[in-house]
């Protein structure tokens, strides 16, 4: 009798791509290790390295663009699995695991400091942009 799939959580996969998404381990945790996705994610941090050892006279926010866009991504993500319903949840990720996701409060606080969390790094992405663009950096 082969085992039943592990069940995955909503609440759990959304909690690690709003604080570990930049690495893709919710990738990870749903898919396995064969994600290219997650991968992308993990390869975005020795780029940014690379790019800063490779250019360390540069603008850090340029130097590690992969990575703040992968942590930019990660809470796009973080939205789309905490905002998709129970039941398509566990049609996708649960589909013979014998349990149902019920979601929670903590589920809504999750999203709302993910919410919280990205609009504060787009808005700094782009005011710390317009900065180095528009003025060379003159103000930080």
């Amino acid at each position: 009798m082969p085992l039943a799939p592990r069940h995955k959580n909503k609440t759990l996969t959304t909690f690690l791509a709003t604080v570990t998404g930049s690495i893709g381990l919710h990738r990870f945790y749903l898919y396995g290790g064969r994600d290219r996705f997650g991968w992308l994610h993990i390869l975005a941090i020795p780029l940014s390295l690379g790019l800063m050892a490779a250019q360390p006279e540069a603008p850090r926010l340029f130097t590690a663009l992969p990575l703040v866009l992968s942590a930019l991504i990660a809470c796009l993500e973080a939205l789309v699995i905490g905002l998709t319903p129970d039941e398509k949840w566990d049609a996708r990720h649960n589909a013979g695991s014998g349990k149902t996701s019920e979601s929670h409060w903590i589920l809504a606080v999750i999203l709302v400091l993910t919410v919280g969390l990205g609009a504060m790094g787009v808005i700094a992405l782009l005011a710390r942009s317009f900065d180095l663009l528009f003025t060379g950096g003159a103000f930080g």
